[in-house]
């Protein structure tokens, strides 16, 4: 069975990564320490920054995601300082922002990126569509997923179980992206 490590500290992102993984004989192996998050425009830079940080870190092949929220009214604010911008405010600031705001579309991006020893990093993308709720609704997943009504549902992620975040999310996409690479170039 093939190992690849899966560079993040949440522990959400990984259940959702294992979850994709299963039916592949890959056995993911978590890693916590992480990388330095620079200020950049767009997630891609971001995660081929923490590869180059990670390489001579990581032995095994590994891969990393970024992702953000993209509010179409804020002019895709938070986008890469999603994070930030979670820890500063959360959910309740991102409600508050949009008070009175009637259009409430926005976009969840992710990209993978994937490294292995003495190879390019390979980027995977995902996004998910969607509008932000009134309120937080549901107390599943991690993050905005409380306020975030994928487009053709009428839960937030916050409301559906791991499965069923995964058929709709932008990480479910790039996850699943990556995991057709990896099935096409038989190590999967």
């Amino acid at each position: 069975m093939k190992t690849i490590v899966f560079v993040t500290h949440n522990d959400g992102k990984f259940r959702e990564a294992q979850e994709k993984f299963k039916a592949l004989d890959i056995k993911l192996q978590q890693y916590k320490d992480g990388y330095p998050e620079i200020q950049a425009d767009t997630l891609e830079e971001v995660a081929l920054y923490g590869v180059e940080y990670l390489q001579t870190r990581i032995s095994l092949p590994f891969f990393l995601e970024d992702a953000g929220l993209f509010i179409d009214t804020l002019n895709g604010f938070p986008g890469v300082y999603s994070a930030y911008v979670f820890k500063t405010i959360g959910c309740e600031g991102i409600l508050k922002l949009l008070e009175n705001t009637a259009r409430r579309t926005a976009a969840f991006r992710s990209v993978i990126a994937y490294k292995e020893p003495n190879k390019k990093a390979i980027l995977f993308e995902g996004t998910c569509r969607g509008t932000i709720a009134n309120e937080k609704r549901g107390t599943n997943g991690f993050g905005y997923d409380p306020i975030f009504i994928p487009d053709n549902s009428i839960q937030t992620f916050g409301e559906m179980d791991v499965k069923t975040k995964n058929s709709y999310s932008h990480r479910g996409q790039s996850l699943q992206r990556f995991i057709e690479y990896m099935k096409k170039q038989g190590k999967g």
